[in-house]
């Protein structure tokens, strides 16, 4: 693939010292894949000879399909919109970002300026008053479609009809507008009730021929061309013929089991969040699935729960399964969060003794840490190759094959 040869300086983003979103921004493209396959190298040289270059984009701006912003006062009372700098929650106003989504930073920017006319008032941490707390805008890639959810510290919205009216008269492609209900005193930005205003909500993409829902709360991958390249990779490793049985480990939403379920015989997806978990059971339904089903449970449990034959009873979401399942997985698939997985999950996982286990990771150090624990329980790596699907930052996601080794 053609690299960018721009060489963004950190004069494109007058705030980015604050910010700290972008922790590469005064770096070349090129230079910043060489870091990155730099420290793949150390930390996964020493698993396997096949580490594959990392794969970069060729326009790596504005790739996030995925947009939080917070909404604040400034020290002189005045509301303000942008980012919080890292590691804290002081707002740096930004009224744009080249790493986001150019339509939703607009549609975000739209909702700060009808602010005054609707008379809302954004909320003050400091004195726990206020309505607006945040704004997150998502994009399904390849439909089009936006979701605004609205996270507010009230469920009455007065005229929340002439304020969605008079957002969509300009943003015609909103396909659903979401009042998320946050009145606790919490760093997390969504509370847990949703209140649909506009809409399903919920909007859908396309993923490796498959259609997928995204609901607030769901995790999906905010880079989706990258992500589809990742997930080809995922499934050619897994090496699937049609008969094996397969264990989706963090599913989160079905997204990597839903494309490996046309190449295999079984699928079963373990996923601890429960709006993960319906969403999942409502992409396998859309997408005329019949060999998957989905399990809400923390992953480690299930595993444990499985290796030692005591299965998860009532936490099951049925699409169908089919008689005669087997327990033991041919083949394990792992997209665990930035921490990584648990001692415990490889210790079960070693019990069930998959002949296959393809784990996905976004944090390299927790990789290696968890590959050492693989090895020592007879699994080699055959296979690593990373992808960047954060240009401009640290992170980088990788995909690794490994293999029971042969006595």
């Amino acid at each position: 693939m053609k690299k960018a040869s721009t060489r963004p300086g950190k004069e494109l983003c007058p705030v980015s010292d604050r910010c700290g979103g972008c922790d590469l921004l005064g770096i070349d493209y090129e230079r910043q894949l060489a870091q990155k396959n730099q420290r793949l190298k150390k930390l996964l040289s020493g698993f396997t000879m096949q580490l594959h270059p990392i794969v970069g984009m060729e326009n790596p701006a504005h790739y996030r399909c995925k947009v939080n912003a917070a909404f604040g006062l400034d020290r002189k009372g005045k509301p303000v919109v942008g980012r919080y700098e890292k590691n804290t929650h002081r707002i740096v106003p930004a009224a744009s970002c080249m790493l986001e989504d150019e339509r939703a930073n607009e549609i975000v920017q739209e909702i700060f300026s009808l602010l005054a006319s609707f008379r809302i008032r954004v909320h003050d941490e400091d004195s726990g008053y206020g309505f607006l707390r945040h704004v997150q805008i998502r994009r399904g890639f390849a439909t089009g479609q936006y979701m605004v959810t609205l996270v507010c510290s009230d469920p009455v919205f007065p005229s929340k009809n002439n304020f969605v009216k008079a957002l969509r008269s300009r943003f015609p492609e909103i396909a659903t507008v979401v009042l998320n209900v946050n009145d606790r005193h919490t760093s997390m930005v969504l509370g847990e009730r949703n209140i649909i205003l506009y809409g399903k909500g919920y909007i859908e993409d396309q993923l490796c021929g498959c259609t997928f829902r995204i609901s607030p709360g769901s995790f999906y991958q905010v880079n989706p061309p990258q992500a589809q390249r990742l997930y080809e990779t995922a499934i050619r490793l897994a090496g699937l013929t049609g008969k094996e049985t397969v264990l989706d480990a963090y599913c989160g939403t079905g997204t990597i089991g839903i494309i490996a379920s046309g190449r295999a015989k079984q699928v079963t997806g373990v996923e601890s969040n429960g709006d993960a978990v319906r969403d999942a059971v409502w992409n396998a339904r859309c997408n005329q699935i019949h060999n998957i089903r989905f399990i809400q449970m923390d992953a480690t449990d299930y595993m444990e729960r499985l290796s030692s034959g005591r299965l998860p009873d009532g936490a099951e979401n049925r699409v169908e399964v089919p008689a005669g399942s087997e327990n033991r997985p041919d083949v394990l698939i792992l997209d665990p969060p930035r921490s990584g997985t648990t001692p415990r999950f490889i210790e079960a996982a070693a019990r069930l003794a998959p002949d296959r286990i393809v784990y996905v990771s976004c944090d390299p150090e927790t990789l290696a840490r968890d590959l050492k624990l693989f090895r020592a329980k007879g699994y080699r790596v055959l296979e690593a190759q990373g992808y960047d699907l954060f240009p401009y930052t640290e992170h980088v996601e990788t995909v690794v094959l490994m293999s029971r080794a042969k006595d």
